[in-house]
Order: structure tokens, then C-alpha cells, then sequence
């Protein structure tokens, strides 16, 4: 019974999930879900993106947090429309939560859509929301074993990027073991390592992600 509704659940999902991904289509508006543990730098990404990409597209996110403004309301100052989901204890959002927060979003300008998911490596991989692609995030300091124990996030993952590399100094982490671990099981798997505090490997992550909202935009 139990395995019955989990599936119920999912596939109502997924219907909601693809009349959000008409509309984003019918925009041209690439749209990713980003995922991460709480604090592993979604947001600080987010705020570095928007600044280097502000002045040749027009980028919304919608922040999805369990409670509080905080994190939008920093999008805000980083120069991009922002709407707020309080889960109020979920955690994930679905897609019927995006499709109520579309209604506070104008697509029509935009070029692209960041999801920014609640912090959660686990549910938030099982739930389309209509996007493009899933992108996740990874800090140095969660520690190499990560795909071994969140397969199914990284599997889900079109990019996966690695965080915080500015503290390998001082992590037993290693970033070579992530990328080889994480391609095992996601071959296909594109891999940055960056820092948002230093600014490290960021120019090459905003130089992709500017060829894939031009071939949207083109498609």
C-alpha cells in the first residue's frame, strides 16, 4: 500500500512537472534544478552567477527554503527577481510548489531560471519540477564518500559542482576521489571545481553555462 501511493505521489508530480516544462519551453528559458546539503554555497553561487551574467541575459530564481526570506532576499541584492517557497517542513520541493510560484514570476524576460531546491541530499533528486537539468553542488568539507552514499542525486545530476576547494588545505577530502566515484555512477557527469570565496574555477562554469542558454534561446 505504502509503494502505491509513493508512486500516486510521483506520477502527479510528474504530470505537473511537464506543464511546467511546456511553458518554460514555449519561453525558450532554460531552467535548472539546483541541489545541495544545507550550506554547501548554492546561494553564494547563485549571487557570483547573476553578477557575471547580469548584463547580457535576464536570470529569475526561485528560492525554496523550509522557512525564512534570508536567501532571496540576497538573490534580490545580487540584481534578480526572486520568489520565495516556505516549505514549512518539507523537504524538497514539487512541482505543483514551482507552478505556484510561476505565478508570482514574469518568464516573459528571462533567459534563465535557477530552482534553488531545499537543502537535502535525498528527496529533492526524486522530484522533476520541469527543469532542463539538475545540478548539484558538492563542498569539499562533506567529505569524498558522498556518491557512495547519495547515488541516486548524483545519477540525477547533469552538473556537479565541486565547492569550497579553497579549503583542501584543511579537508580530508579529495576532489580527484569525488570526480572518479561520481562518474561511475554518472558517466555522462559535468564536472566543475570552483570556489564562491575565492572566485577559482568560476570563469570556466560561467562560460558553459553561457553556451547553454544561447543554444536554448536557439533550439
Amino acid at each position: 500500500m505504502k509503494i502505491s501511493v509513493v508512486q500516486n505521489i510521483l506520477e502527479a508530480n510528474r504530470r505537473i512537472a511537464e506543464e511546467n516544462r511546456r511553458r518554460f519551453s514555449q519561453n525558450r528559458l532554460l531552467v535548472i534544478n539546483l541541489m545541495s546539503s544545507p550550506g554547501a554555497g548554492k546561494t553564494s553561487l547563485l549571487e557570483k552567477t547573476i553578477r557575471a551574467l547580469n548584463t547580457d541575459f535576464r536570470i529569475g530564481v526561485i528560492e525554496g527554503d523550509i522557512q525564512s526570506t534570508y536567501d532571496a532576499e540576497r538573490i534580490s541584492r545580487a540584481g534578480a527577481p526572486a520568489v520565495q517557497i516556505n516549505t514549512g517542513g518539507a523537504c524538497h520541493l514539487d512541482s505543483n510548489m514551482v507552478q505556484e510560484a510561476l505565478k508570482s514570476l514574469e518568464l516573459d524576460p528571462l533567459n534563465l531560471l535557477f530552482i534553488e531546491n531545499v537543502g537535502n541530499l535525498v528527496c529533492p533528486a526524486e522530484f522533476h519540477l520541469g527543469e532542463d537539468f539538475k545540478a548539484m553542488i558538492l563542498s569539499v568539507a562533506e567529505g569524498d564518500d558522498k556518491p557512495l552514499k547519495y547515488p541516486l542525486m548524483f545519477h540525477e545530476s547533469k552538473v556537479l559542482l565541486i565547492n569550497k576547494i579553497d579549503l583542501l588545505p584543511f579537508c580530508e577530502c579529495n576532489p580527484d576521489l569525488i570526480e572518479e566515484r561520481a562518474r561511475r555512477i554518472n558517466p555522462n557527469l559535468t564536472v566543475f571545481r570552483v570556489s564562491c570565496r575565492t572566485g577559482e574555477g568560476l570563469d570556466r562554469w560561467i562560460g558553459w553555462l553561457r553556451e547553454e542558454v544561447r543554444e536554448k534561446r536557439q533550439g
